[in-house]
């Protein structure tokens, strides 16, 4: 652990410039809320009054199902505290909740909803640059406790481009729940075959091609939707060319996909695609995802991108004789390094909140002792240290990727404004792959789009 600690931080140094993934296209949230007063934010600020209600929006995600009523709980806990009333929205299409009511004027106080999602709710106030600063309420006191924000959270991670998007050094989105990601895997299957896990892609051609040949009906890839690739994506880049490259990735840097190192990452992606079980695309959407992932548990697909939170997701799910889960860093491009991705998801503000100062106390509140104990019950693990020393189990196995070798990667592509005709980074940069799968769309077409789209990308950057 305190090897990845230190990995994050060396990362998250040099990401700081680094801007937060551009991949928005909800038309929820698009409506302009009028300026909103930042706020005092400092520890001197006075406790809101006692008859304050503020709305949490939540994400229900795989967390929340292996610890039903997570979120409720540290909103009770938060009143008992502070004496501010919480009306809780919890729901696992939160976009569709409350996007309606924003359009409208009315905004949640605190959204708890990460970047990545395909609907891209949290992009699109990113863009907008509709998200209220946080930066003051690292110098808050937790509520009930006498130390600050700041002193609980792991350094580096309010420097990464997914909490300060526009490199300002400001931040803007708070960092929460975090998980390493890579390629999850039966481990019971390689128990039983004797396969070894690869470290290669040459490894992992070669074992795709034997598994294949033992089952017609076994593949050695799957995705549960093309949302999954903003962690898959970043992790091969950073092992096809190491942290400068990955960095100009981000940044769409002129001429940065013409080079033998994003050569290399095109030849990996297209090449996985047609080992990819051909039932994927048409299962990879928000609706029929868990059939992707039903996949590994059937022993019809040996690896699958995801983080930690697809256990508890998957954890009422049949599965066949003998399964374990495992999970793996992305096998080394070249003489690359394997990386796992660390996956980050954010609290934040809008701008137009209606009670900013009680939004920045809940805020701060979500990195007390109380609040991280009872995330920790559905295995929400925050950037707090010491929250890893207990775990048990598969957990245990997952967090300690980084203590085996792998490389930490983190932050997302760079923010960019609205350009018609323009898509967003999953639309542009990862979608295709279910075209590439399918045999609808060429190597050589989505390359030249990824090209197409990066100049307007980069011409458009913002902050």
């Amino acid at each position: 652990m305190k090897k990845f600690l230190s990995l994050l931080l060396t990362l998250a140094l040099v990401l700081s410039l680094a801007a937060c993934g551009g991949n928005g296209g909800s038309d929820a949230g698009t409506t302009t809320p009028p300026p909103a007063d930042s706020g005092s934010g400092d520890a001197q600020t006075p406790p809101p009054a006692e008859d304050v209600t503020i709305t949490v929006a939540a994400l229900a995600s795989g967390y929340e199902e292996a610890y039903p009523g997570m979120w409720q709980e540290v909103c009770d806990a938060f009143t008992a505290e502070t004496g501010v009333k919480v009306n809780l929205i919890c729901d696992k299409n939160l976009e569709d909740v409350i996007g309606p009511s924003m359009q409208g004027g009315d905004f949640p106080d605190v959204i708890h909803l990460a970047t990545g999602r395909e609907k891209g709710l949290t992009e699109q106030f990113i863009k907008d640059r509709n998200i209220a600063e946080l930066t003051d309420v690292l110098s808050m006191t937790i509520p009930g406790e006498s130390v600050k924000v700041s002193d609980k959270i792991v350094g580096g991670f309010t420097e990464t481009s997914v909490t300060n998007p526009y490199g300002d050094g400001v931040t803007y989105l708070a960092p929460m729940f975090y998980s390493p990601c890579g390629l999850f895997y039966n481990a019971g299957l390689f128990e039983e075959k004797g396969w070894t896990v690869p470290t290669t892609w040459d490894e992992m051609w070669e074992l795709g091609d034997k598994a294949h040949a033992e089952d017609p009906n076994l593949y050695l890839f799957t995705y549960p939707t093309t949302g999954y690739f903003d962690t898959f994506i970043p992790s091969l880049l950073y092992s096809a060319g190491g942290v400068d490259f990955y960095n100009k990735a981000l940044r769409y840097d002129e001429g940065v996909w013409d080079t033998p190192e994003a050569q290399q990452f095109f030849d990996i992606t297209a090449k996985l695609a047609s080992y990819t079980n051909p039932i994927t695309p048409a299962q990879a959407n928000d609706q029929d995802f868990t059939q992707n992932q039903q996949l590994i548990l059937d022993n019809k697909a040996l690896f699958m991108p995801n983080g930690t939170w697809v256990v508890a997701e998957m954890a009422d799910a049949p599965r066949a004789d003998g399964f374990k889960w495992g999970m793996t860093p992305l096998p080394a491009a070249g003489t690359g390094a394997r990386v796992s991705y660390c996956w980050l998801e954010q609290a934040w503000i809008p701008a137009a909140a209606p009670h900013l100062d009680a939004a920045k106390q809940f805020v701060a509140f979500l990195y007390s002792d109380a609040a991280c104990a009872i995330f920790a019950k559905g295995s929400a693990i925050q950037p707090v240290p010491g929250l890893t020393d207990n775990l048990e189990g598969d957990n245990k196995l997952f967090y300690s990727v980084y203590d085996n070798g792998a490389e930490a990667a983190m932050g997302g592509f760079a923010a960019y404004g609205s350009v018609p005709g323009l898509g967003t980074v999953r639309e542009e940069f990862q979608d295709p792959f279910n075209g590439l799968v399918n045999g609808s769309l060429s190597k050589e077409d989505w390359v030249a789009n990824v090209k197409e789209a990066s100049d307007q990308m980069r011409a458009n950057l913002i902050g």
